[in-house]
């Protein structure tokens, strides 16, 4: 295996966007994946309007838009209806594929972009020193090594052997016990992409795969099991039929698993040049489809950051503002995804109905209804901006037309971007790119890799423009 500058633990979605970041910004960055071979199981369909932004400046949007179907609206609770089609992106939808194709578009591109992918190797042992960390691995065969790189990302999941030998704390709880997972064929499909509802028996959620097979996540309210106990079929059967009134003829089940859903968040994501991201540093309740969307932007954030530090040009504290971003982004949507779950396990008729009115009501409210649609799509989520900064800085950049293109095809570069207001120049050269927007502003905005305001001003002050550049270490 060729030695590395980022050496990424886990080949995930958040390992995969992370390594062919790396990689396409020519960092040296090798994958170690503990299973030998790529699995068809998945949790996550959801891919949130935010997280397609990301993989459009990668160049990748199109192609995994092309694996799914896309909906404009969400049904909550059975009746609360979410419009998705009004939010200010190109994306203005959830998209539902599978886990497995949204792996299969980042492994491609990260490996056209140079990446190393090592499957079957188990990492046993993790040390640091000032200079870089090594891990020690294990084959198949039971052949051991040791590999040394500048910097140890762990993306290896939720009993993350990375963040265990940092001796870290995954302090949280279990929201929900007993979640029954089912592939199984139907002779009936619901006429809806996503169906889901809950009643007093407990709660229901079918996706489709989109070749014929169905993923049925449900939950027994008076049967809790642990993870180990055996599926019951015709159980389960019995349970979608009272949450949905039709087991929609599901049959021949060619998968079922238990498992139960925590929600927990790490206190770091950064220990040295030891990082930790997506399930590793944070799980929480599959409510929202959040759970992988929150990983890829994880993964967008760190990337340009080490890519920096490895080619030496990252200002002083870079590789903190990691954690400091992306911590309380985590710690929001434990919260968020912890409430639509706890309102969809309401047990009593009353309760449910009651729950219903307040959210109906809610989101009749314009103002109410953006923030829900902004936030679960990860549009709305912005980055704190220090004190005396513009207003746009910490902003999602929203993908504005250029003389020539637009933002987020210039982005695709894996630089900075500075727009330009009417005016405005820079006259220092460096690690960035400079374009002029479509409709003429006062405003100049320097935008970050992954589509965040790094910096902003009004007018056409060339000197602090450059000052700008220079103190991200750009120029």
């Amino acid at each position: 295996m060729p030695t590395p500058d980022v050496l990424v633990i886990g080949a995930g979605p958040t390992g995969l966007l992370l390594a062919g970041d790396l990689a396409a910004a020519g960092v040296a960055v090798t994958v170690v994946e503990r299973r030998s071979a790529e699995s068809n199981l998945t949790r996550a369909f959801a891919v949130h309007a935010r997280t397609m932004e990301q993989l459009d400046a990668r160049g990748v949007a199109d192609e995994l838009a092309a694996t799914g179907q896309k909906l404009q609206s969400l049904r909550l609770f059975g009746s609360v209806e979410l419009d998705l089609g009004k939010l200010p992106t190109r994306f203005p939808y959830l998209l539902v594929t599978p886990q497995y194709e949204t792996e299969n578009v980042l492994e491609r591109r990260a490996l056209a972009a140079g990446a190393t992918i090592v499957r079957g190797l188990k990492v046993t042992a993790l040390r640091q020193d000032d200079t870089g960390a090594e891990v020690d691995t294990v084959d198949e065969s039971g052949a051991t090594a040791t590999h040394r790189a500048s910097y140890v990302v762990g993306t290896d999941g939720h009993r993350s052997v990375v963040r265990q030998a940092l001796g870290m704390d995954f302090p949280g709880e279990s929201a929900v016990l007993s979640v029954v997972l089912a592939d199984v064929k139907m002779s009936d499909p619901p006429a809806e992409v996503l169906t889901a509802n809950s009643g007093e028996a407990g709660f229901v959620f079918t996706a489709p795969f989109g070749d014929g097979w169905h993923r049925v996540i449900a939950w027994d309210r008076h049967k809790q099991l642990p993870d180990s106990a055996p599926v019951d079929f015709e159980e389960l059967r019995t349970l979608m039929t009272s949450v949905l009134g039709t087991d929609h003829g599901m049959h021949d089940p060619r998968w079922t698993s238990r498992f139960h859903s925590d929600e927990r968040q790490v206190e770091r994501y950064r220990v040295g040049r030891v990082f930790l991201a997506g399930d590793a540093a944070h799980v929480h309740s599959p409510a929202g489809g959040q759970g992988m969307n929150t990983g890829l932007q994880d993964a967008a954030n760190l990337g340009w950051k080490l890519a920096a530090a490895v080619h030496g040009r990252a200002p002083d504290g870079l590789l903190d503002t990691y954690h400091a971003e992306r911590h309380p982004v985590g710690r929001g949507v434990l919260k968020s995804s912890g409430a639509i779950l706890r309102l969809a396990l309401l047990g009593s008729n009353a309760a449910r109905g009651l729950r219903n009115v307040l959210v109906k009501t809610a989101m009749s409210i314009p103002l109410a209804a953006r923030k829900a649609t902004g936030t679960l799509s990860g549009v709305a989520i912005a980055y704190a901006a220090p004190k005396g900064a513009h207003r746009l800085v910490g902003e999602r950049a929203p993908d504005v037309s250029l003389v020539d293109g637009r933002l987020y095809e210039e982005l695709r570069g894996g630089r900075h971007v500075l727009v330009l207001g009417e005016g405005a120049k820079a006259t220092v050269d460096g690690h960035f790119a400079v374009v002029t927007p479509a409709e003429p502003t006062a405003t100049t905005v320097l935008v970050r890799p992954d589509g965040y305001v790094a910096w902003a001003a009004d007018g056409a002050d060339g000197d602090a423009i450059d000052r700008a550049l220079t103190a991200a270490g750009l120029a």
